[in-house]
């Protein structure tokens, strides 16, 4: 690691002020939310930013809270290790909680926040799957008001989406869902833990009692620019009973709908074939419900 060079630094206490502070000072600037990405860019990767808006003393961009209508809403300044042991969402989105759990060490996830793993939009990143495939819609701000658009269509490319530089991700909102609604997030890496996904797959659907599947969603992560849905996959499954060999025939859907390129961490076609063992694991893992406990699920195999 190197030393930073130097670089102004402000504490605004509004998020107007906040976007403002870009505004009057033009390009090259960044803001800070729990800046485990940042600070390694930083030292690592040649970034030098002119300066950086801090957002921690901005009031309500942290929490978890279940709205009127069943929705509900996370701060993007929430830190995953909140995410990942939040009663809430073990309860009704266990699969949300195991993909934050799955993000570097808990020292990091004590720092980083759920808007800066989304906003840094990474193809890897862990969250990104489930909340594509959840649904969720997300709240963007500036000095001149603010806007929602689907998580699904922020991102535009590893590392770009569609804030404008004034912006600032605020708040998720995950829309009300089905009572029998099941999922699962698998995460292909050498490593057990502290490691980029090579390939990750989020695979949520609603189950009935005879074990037909609907409002399926599966979404891929590290195998294209950016989170992708297996479409072609997803109606595989839909209003069908499940099995494994439906299970396995949506999996060889989904591993060709797959983009993925080669580079130091695996070929496009390990991450290929990965993509459909993924797959089709996620979519039976889904219907047995959450495991006893991290290490469980980790290991289980359908």
């Amino acid at each position: 690691m190197k030393r930073t060079e130097a670089f102004d630094f402000y504490q605004p206490a509004t998020l107007q002020e906040a976007s403002q502070l870009l505004k009057d000072n033009g390009p090259g600037g960044r803001f800070l939310a729990g800046g485990t990405d940042l600070v390694i860019a930083m030292k690592e990767k040649g970034l030098l930013p002119k300066y950086i808006v801090d957002l921690k003393r901005v009031p309500g961009l942290s929490g978890i809270r279940e709205n009127s209508d069943g929705s509900i809403a996370i701060g993007a300044l929430t830190t995953l290790y909140t995410i990942e042991t939040s009663a809430l969402i073990k309860k009704k989105y266990p699969f949300l909680a195991q993909s934050a759990a799955e993000v570097g060490s808990i020292q990091i996830r004590n720092r980083a926040t759920i808007g800066g793993n989304i906003s840094n939009a990474s193809p890897s990143a862990d969250t990104s799957p489930a909340l594509v495939a959840l649904g969720v819609t997300a709240t963007i701000a500036s000095a001149s008001g603010e806007r929602k658009i689907p998580v699904e269509e922020f991102f535009k490319g590893p590392g770009q989406s569609v804030m404008n530089a004034d912006e600032i991700l605020t708040e998720i909102t995950i829309p009300k869902t089905a009572a029998n609604l099941v999922g699962e997030y698998i995460k292909f890496s050498p490593r057990e833990m502290m490691d980029l996904a090579y390939v990750g797959v989020a695979a949520v659907y609603n189950l009935a009692a005879d074990k037909k599947c609907t409002g399926v969603r599966i979404v891929l992560g590290a195998v294209a620019p950016t989170p992708i849905r297996a479409k072609r996959a997803e109606a595989v499954l839909e209003g069908q009973i499940l099995s494994e060999a439906l299970a396995e025939k949506a999996g060889q859907t989904a591993a060709e709908e797959a983009k993925p390129i080669s580079d130091v961490r695996s070929s496009a076609d390990y991450r290929r074939a990965m993509v459909g063992t993924m797959t089709k694991r996620a979519l039976l893992n889904a219907a047995t419900g959450p495991a006893k406990s991290w290490y469980d699920r980790r290991d289980r195999r359908y």
